[in-house]
């Protein structure tokens, strides 16, 4: 049975799949801890690919209806996960897959990448003062790996804390209310090139040839810049079962998976987060001494 508690954190993800992949483990182990988890995801993917043959008519440059379709997905995701309060930024299709940066779809009027960023933040504001959340977790200010909408929702939730918080703004959206501590999702450099490792052992190719160097991996940071490390071990299976529920966009292998671009990581049940606002709680047991909660500090 949950442990009953009057924590409550908020997700903010740019695309449906991109919260099973950086905090699947995360969000179901809060879950099953009695803690209210939030989602807020900003788009619908309407511009990912299609990696189901026989769903390949979804695709945007064909009938463009893979974003209702990832609805479903994302309902599924998060039944496996044990969240039942997931929403779209705005409600569903206000904003727009922007693509990655240069193609059409990033010029398109509704593309979340051209967003007003206080009209798009105001509509997380009104989800932050609704669940009042004590943690809010989302992306790093490159979006982890520079894709526009994973920009963009960082953009968009820095603001709304900033926002939620004054008083004088909005009063309509709702009583002002501070997020103690903001979290990005991260990956040690550590851990990605252990995760290299383990792939080459299984005969794998790294899916970063070419790159060079380790520390060009664009969401790899120096481990010296992470602060938090959440065990999810007692969930794996949740998180591997959220992950099958997105397979228009992730196939998953044994312990490794492939999106739709083929970029394969190691299925980790461990996270790593950033601590970027906030006091930073005391440390877990770690040897890294990372916390190892989220909440480490919190009442």
């Amino acid at each position: 049975m949950a442990r009953v508690t009057d924590h409550r954190m908020l997700f903010v993800h740019a695309h449906p799949d991109d919260e099973t992949i950086n905090n699947g483990a995360t969000m179901a182990r809060y879950v099953a801890e009695g803690a209210h988890v939030t989602l807020l995801t900003c788009t619908l993917g309407e511009e990912g690919e299609v990696l189901v043959p026989e769903l390949g008519q979804l695709a945007a440059d064909r009938a463009d209806q893979l974003g209702g379709y990832r609805i479903s997905e994302l309902a599924a995701a998060m039944a496996a996960l044990g969240v039942t309060d997931w929403r779209f930024l705005g409600g569903a299709g206000r904003y727009r897959d922007s693509g990655m940066m240069g193609t059409p779809a990033n010029g398109a009027a509704r593309a979340f990448w051209n967003a007003d960023l206080d009209e798009a933040a105001d509509h997380a504001v009104a989800v932050v003062r609704e669940v009042r959340p004590q943690v809010l977790v989302t992306y790093d200010e490159n979006g982890g790996y520079g894709h526009p909408d994973h920009i963009q929702a960082h953009r968009v939730a820095m603001r709304a804390v900033e926002l939620a918080a004054d008083p004088t703004h909005r009063p309509e959206l709702g009583e002002a209310w501070e997020v103690a501590k903001v979290y990005w999702c991260c990956m040690p450099r550590s851990v990605l090139r252990d995760g290299i490792a383990a792939m080459a052992a299984l005969g794998e190719a790294s899916p970063f040839e070419g790159l060079g160097d380790i520390d060009e991996v664009p969401f790899a940071v120096p481990d010296e810049l992470v602060t938090a490390a959440v065990d999810g071990s007692a969930h794996a299976a949740d998180k591997d079962a959220a992950m099958r529920s997105h397979p228009t966009q992730i196939t998953v292998d044994g312990p490794f998976f492939a999106l739709s671009n083929n970029l394969g990581l190691e299925v980790m049940a461990t996270e790593y987060y950033r601590l970027v606002r906030g006091q930073r709680g005391p440390a877990g047991a770690g040897a890294a001494g990372w916390e190892d909660d989220l909440f480490a500090g919190l009442p």
